[in-house]
């Protein structure tokens, strides 16, 4: 993909630089119950105290609505941040801009790190009002935007500092972007997308995009059932979007016309009662009773399914394929994590996950490890599979055409 600067092409060394971080990660009573991202930004912030350079990270946190919300607050991710610096103490801001943000900013000592509050308490931030980022420009000389996860968003601190500021990618950025730029660009093939969730309406672009680019899709979850409904089987009570079969059938032609393989389950596992325990059966998708819902891939769909990945070389995935919080409907999910997992260690397969839903099913399955690469990133990854571009990434490259034009000009 296109050049961008990176942490090395931009002096740090004594300079107060701007991080914007994604910690809109998942709390309970006031504790992180996962500091994966938080554990993801040591890389650039490591660099950067090596560098002796004033630390200033920001980012949202939820949905505030642009007031102050104090359960939104940031400042419970101080003590979770210093644990993953070793201790390293890490200083709060009780605002994002204004007297409060610029004097915790003048306060700060060379190799220091200070977190300032949610970005999200100010309208302004997700409006990317100008005048905003043009504040928190103010703040520092540097903007290093590590903040992948977030950068399918047109918001202030992603967009709009780096028009007044050098920008650089940080290395949890410049690591997503090389990943994924080459899902399509140099994967090796066959390449294979294990695609599930709940609605075919939210991944209506993604699976599109991936027939054009796939070499087989494996469709499950919720959304396999508005293709076999689209393919005139009755799905009884399970979740359907019957308004999209003709959508469904569309992808379904598109992929055939593009010489991508659909693989949709042969048989599934049907409740009475979406409830952990409930009694379920397993029944051919050509015999889904009145009564039930499919919650699960059934053990047939398993094995064509770990067939097709046997046959594979790459492996990207988005979505559950079952509904994974409940147990035993977590099975197909889990044994085809398990699957993918062995291929990966064994070096058969080279695994890519990503996305909110993918995030905690693997975390479910205890298998997150396991996979060559898992993005931080939600919205974020469905959209750069769905061939979209990223503003904050457009900004990246945007600065590093520029510096090309500079140094050819030198």
């Amino acid at each position: 993909m296109a050049d961008f600067p990176r942490l090395e092409d931009i002096n740090v060394t004594h300079k107060t630089v701007l991080v914007r971080t994604d910690l809109n990660v998942p709390m309970q009573g006031g504790k992180v119950m996962d500091n994966t991202r938080i554990l993801r930004l040591l890389p650039t912030l490591n660099y950067l105290i090596k560098k002796k350079a004033k630390i200033v990270l920001l980012s949202h946190f939820d949905r505030p609505g642009g007031k102050f919300v104090p359960s939104l607050s940031l400042a419970p991710l101080v003590d979770p941040l210093s644990q993953a610096l070793g201790g390293r103490p890490v200083k709060f801001g009780v605002d994002t801009i204004g007297p409060a943000a610029a004097e915790a900013v003048k306060k700060l000592e060379y190799g220091e790190v200070l977190l300032l509050e949610n970005l999200r308490f100010h309208a302004e931030e997700e409006k990317g009002d100008a005048h905003f980022a043009r504040e928190l420009a103010s703040l520092g000389d540097v903007f290093v935007n590590d903040a992948f996860s977030a950068s399918h968003r047109k918001h202030a601190s992603i967009t709009g500092i780096a028009q007044y500021l050098p920008v650089a990618a940080g290395r949890l950025m410049e690591e997503e972007l090389s990943v994924l730029s080459g899902i399509f660009s140099d994967a090796k093939k066959p390449v294979t997308a294990v695609i599930g969730g709940a609605k075919v309406s939210t991944k209506i672009a993604l699976l599109s995009n991936l027939t054009k680019t796939m070499d087989t899709l494996i469709i499950g979850g919720a959304m396999a059932n508005t293709f076999l409904c689209a393919q005139g089987f009755s799905v009884g009570k399970s979740l359907c979007e019957p308004k999209l079969k003709a959508t469904a059938l569309r992808i379904l032609k598109a992929a055939e016309k593009n010489g991508c393989r659909i693989l949709l389950p042969t048989d599934v596992v049907v409740a009475k009662s979406f409830k952990a325990g409930s009694e379920c059966i397993v029944a051919d998708v050509g015999h889904i009773p009145a009564w039930g819902m499919a919650v699960d891939v059934g053990p047939a769909s398993i094995q064509l399914f770990s067939e097709e990945l046997h046959r594979s070389k790459t492996v990207v995935w988005n979505g559950p394929l079952g509904a994974y919080e409940l147990s035993p409907f977590d099975a197909g999910n889990i044994t085809l994590a398990r699957i993918v997992a062995k291929l990966t260690s064994g070096k058969k397969i080279r695994s890519i996950a990503g996305g909110g839903d993918t995030l905690a099913g693997l975390s479910h399955s205890g298998l997150s490890a396991e996979f060559s690469y898992v993005s931080t990133a939600g919205g974020a990854f469905l959209e750069w599979l769905e061939g979209k571009t990223l503003p904050g990434v457009a900004v990246l490259m945007k600065a590093g055409k520029n510096n090309t034009k500079a140094r050819s000009k030198g």
